[in-house]
């Protein structure tokens, strides 16, 4: 059965629209190129430090295979990865896996 993660980040203070440059510039193009399916991203409406992203697996193995496709690459551990920390506070991100109930439009 197919699931979705929800991923929830605390941005650094006066980072958001760097953060967000980044996720549509870079970081989405690139996971999407490596099989993942993105859903939506998100930044709060009244509170600058929060940022939502929601993406789909089909199954365990396959977002197992989607995560080293994109975690291990060189891409990530060169140039992604160790920027991250300068955005957000790694320890307050908050990943929830959800399943789509029989009637969501999420399926």
């Amino acid at each position: 059965m197919a699931f979705v993660e929800l991923r929830q980040y605390k941005v650094r203070q006066g980072k958001m629209d760097d953060w967000v440059r980044l996720m549509d510039e870079e970081i989405i193009p690139f996971q999407i190129s490596k099989g993942m399916v993105i859903t939506g991203n998100f930044r709060g409406e009244s509170d600058d430090s929060v940022y939502f992203w929601i993406r789909r697996f089909e199954t365990e193995a396959e977002r197992e295979r989607l995560y080293k496709a994109v975690y291990e690459s060189e891409f990530w551990t060169t140039r992604i990865g160790p920027r991250i920390p300068e955005f957000l506070d790694r320890e307050q991100s908050v990943i929830t896996r959800v399943v789509p109930t029989s009637r969501s439009p999420m399926q």
